[in-house]
């Protein structure tokens, strides 16, 4: 069993996954509206993440013989100004959660949880990644600049970026398979 007030913690964090997997569907919308593939493709990628990561939490609490609650989850927003308005609403996003996972953390710590300490510890990783791929989105953004052709830039970088991660998940799908 997993102590009361973390797993309430555990419950309020699905929301917050859910909530992101639902913000990022609607900023690959927004994309597919304005014509940026690239774009709306990573925000379809990073729902399916979000998402997986909101499972990952509910089923570890079923695990761990406790009640995961499936949240209602807030409309997000379905209108932008810019594709960099919408970057920098989820690096905010982004650090919103990671701050999440590190009160989760410190109430793991503070009520000897070791199972949900160790637990978490594939999401500080997953989320210093996360920070890290949109500030790097973000650099290459400002590089870019504003105006109609910059959009055609962005988007490029974008599907690089959507066909690297591609590449390093089909390698690391390839390294966890058996051997034949």
């Amino acid at each position: 069993m997993i102590n009361k007030n973390l797993l309430d913690a555990l419950n309020t964090q699905i929301g917050l996954e859910a909530h992101s997997s639902f913000v990022y569907l609607a900023m690959a919308s927004w994309c597919d509206k304005e014509g940026l593939k690239g774009c709306a493709d990573f925000f379809y990628n990073q729902s399916d993440e979000e998402r997986v990561h909101m499972l990952k939490i509910l089923h570890y609490v079923n695990e761990m013989d406790c009640h995961a609650v499936t949240p209602a989850v807030p409309q997000p927003a379905i209108e932008y100004k810019s594709i960099q308005e919408v970057f920098k609403l989820v690096y905010a996003q982004e650090q919103k959660i990671t701050a999440a996972i590190y009160d989760l953390l410190s109430l793991a710590i503070e009520t000897k949880e070791h199972s949900t300490h160790n637990f978490l510890q594939w999401y500080i990783t997953e989320q210093r990644e996360e920070e890290a791929l949109v500030r790097s989105i973000l650099d290459k953004i400002k590089l870019i600049g504003e105006g109609g052709q910059s959009l055609y830039y962005i988007d490029k970088e974008i599907e690089k970026i959507n066909k690297a991660r591609m590449a390093a998940e089909t390698a690391a799908d390839a390294a966890d398979a058996p051997a034949a």
